[in-house]
């Protein structure tokens, strides 16, 4: 079982959390986990296609996601929307913005749009709102992992709450993955 990971980072702050997300993936017996940045380029869509869930990131920028993660979506029109390629496969996303709040739900809204206009199957955080800093989801999203980056380097921020959700979420596509893959056979 593959699960895409496709992102975009701005300063590194969203690469780390599409790392832990990874690390969540793998966390599932037999899923596999592939990171694409879409700053690295074409995208792989022969590998898009073949995989079983795709999980979207992207910084949150003035309130949207960024023109990076924004021109990968325009550009699968022609590749994936067009002949239906990523119809029936899970989906979900994650976002960071410098901001406690930044308008972070407007983001991730725009990924789940995107994926149901693939006709493509969102999976959200099933995680309650922390009550504090060190348990996850501290900001209480529920469409997909949320985090918080101070104005300082990837190397210290987000912190620990907020890697673990983000983990969290991969795993949980991996196993709502696993299910519906099992539920096909």
């Amino acid at each position: 079982m593959q699960i895409a990971i496709v992102y975009d980072s701005g300063y590194g702050h969203t690469a780390k959390l599409a790392r832990h997300v990874a690390e969540g993936v793998a966390r599932v017996a037999g899923a596999e986990a592939l990171l694409l940045a879409v700053a690295d380029g074409e995208a792989d869509w022969a590998r898009l296609a073949a995989s079983d869930a795709i999980i979207f990131g992207s910084p949150t920028y003035n309130g949207l996601i960024s023109a990076r993660l924004k021109a990968f979506m325009e550009a699968s029109t022609r590749a994936a929307w067009l002949p239906q390629a990523w119809r029936n496969k899970v989906a979900a996303g994650f976002t960071n913005s410098g901001a406690m709040h930044g308008d972070k739900l407007n983001a991730l809204v725009s990924m789940a749009l995107f994926a149901a206009q693939h006709g493509m199957i969102w999976v959200g955080l099933d995680l309650f709102p922390g009550k504090s800093s060190t348990e996850m989801n501290r900001i209480g999203g529920w469409l997909g992992a949320m985090a918080q980056s101070d104005d300082a380097s990837p190397e210290v921020t987000p912190i620990e709450s907020d890697l673990k959700t983000a983990a969290h979420l991969g795993q949980r596509v991996a196993e709502v993955t696993a299910q519906l893959l099992r539920g096909k056979a």
